[in-house]
């Protein structure tokens, strides 16, 4: 403990978030002595589990703007962009062959970029969209590579990287306008900015619950039932979910994301300011202190807990080992595995040595000022001594 801080310190909320105590307080019972199948028709303890997932896709529903009979529980986003994007592609072309066309950005998340490139090897053409350097889409660019073929729009609400948040009404109004579907990944929005499928006029829309203070293995699509998105399952079963999903469904899980739901949007203009001054706090702070260090992605259109900076001769890994008492990133955890570098951040035009300069901070809920105060002097500390055996070193002295 440390100036009433706890080490070390977790400043990667864009990863993962813990799990609220509220949130597990509601999902234990169906855990245990509510352990029915919500599939099981032909007695109470089933008819228990059906009910409270029925409530849960209810609260859900809500929490952006949807209907019920809207949503279909999925393993997580991954699954749901996949649902989405494959799924209404299939079906849409199956309707009419014509229609083979997508279109998404470069700086998607990977289970998007890697979804629609699946689809290419099925025959579809695909359109990936350059950004502005500081991560926005152009509209016009958008709007002028759309077709008659063009079948689906994919493009993330906010970016799990740089944060940035997306013109997706504008986009919705674009697509609806050609009578085209629009997918969005709202992973990185849901509990950061105000999320409604109405007013963002979506077709589908993907979100997951351990963003958000809920269990990681849950996540939803929103898909349209009124007139209804062409969908086709992407894999077969049992044809729960509608026949689009097939799987039994957790109980645990689905109440889980629901109160996870209610828990960040019944607070989220405050806590969403709150998040913004420790942000800008902890920008301030690198700033006054680490010289030589930029900002990536656009410094306002920017959800209130994302801070991405690239520090000059540094390497983004040397760094976050140095810092050992802060939990940070150097860009998605859902790719953690790979040793290249960043697709967004060399979307804004970067280079290399700029992308591997690059570090992610995430704050969240339970982050404190004091914990801010705590990580800028380890950032100026941890730059610091590793500027300092760059010049030895290239003095020829040991570092």
């Amino acid at each position: 403990m440390t100036a009433n801080i706890t080490l070390p310190i977790y400043l990667d909320h864009q990863a993962t978030t813990p799990v609220a105590p509220q949130v597990l307080d509601e999902m234990l019972p169906y855990f245990t002595e509510r352990f029915g199948n919500p599939h099981s028709k032909t007695h109470e303890f089933g008819w228990i589990a059906e009910g409270a997932v029925a409530e849960a896709r209810g609260r859900l529903a809500k929490a952006i703007g949807a209907r019920p009979k809207d949503l279909i529980f999925t393993s997580g986003a991954t699954e749901a962009n996949n649902l989405a994007i494959q799924g209404a592609a299939r079906a849409v072309r199956a309707a009419d062959p014509a229609k083979d066309h997508l279109v998404t950005v470069a700086t998607e998340h990977a289970c998007v970029l890697n979804s629609v490139r699946d689809l290419a090897r099925e025959g579809f053409r695909i359109t990936i969209l350059s950004v502005n350097p500081d991560g926005l889409v152009d509209l016009d660019r958008l709007a002028e590579a759309l077709t008659p073929d063009t079948a689906l729009v994919s493009v993330m609400a906010v970016n799990n990287e740089i944060g940035v948040i997306q013109p997706i009404a504008e986009i919705g109004a674009i697509a609806r306008e050609r009578d085209i579907l629009f997918h969005t990944d709202a992973a990185q929005a849901l509990g950061k900015i105000p999320v409604s499928v109405r007013d963002w006029q979506v077709d589908l829309m993907s979100v997951t619950a351990h963003k958000v203070y809920g269990p990681k293995g849950i996540g939803a699509l929103y898909a349209r039932r009124k007139p209804p998105v062409p969908l086709a399952p992407i894999f077969s079963g049992g044809g729960q979910e509608q026949g689009f999903r097939s799987g039994t469904l957790s109980p645990p899980l689905c109440i889980g994301f629901a109160a996870a739901a209610d828990l960040v949007t019944a607070d989220l203009a405050e806590e969403s300011a709150r998040q913004a001054m420790l942000r800008d706090r902890l920008w301030h702070g690198i700033q006054a202190t680490v010289p030589d260090v930029h900002l990536n992605g656009h410094p306002e259109l920017r959800v209130d807990l994302n801070l991405n900076v690239r520090f000059d001769a540094i390497d983004g890994e040397d760094l976050m080992l140095a810092m050992k008492d802060l939990a940070v990133s150097s860009g998605s955890a859902c790719t953690s595995e790979s040793i290249e570098p960043s697709h967004v951040l060399l979307a804004l035009g970067l280079t290399e040595t700029e992308v591997a300069a690059s570090i992610r901070f995430g704050l969240g809920r339970s982050t404190t000022e004091a914990e801010i105060d705590y990580a800028v002097e380890a950032i100026r500390a941890a730059v610091t001594k590793l500027r300092a055996g760059l010049t030895r070193a290239g003095r020829g002295e040991l570092a």
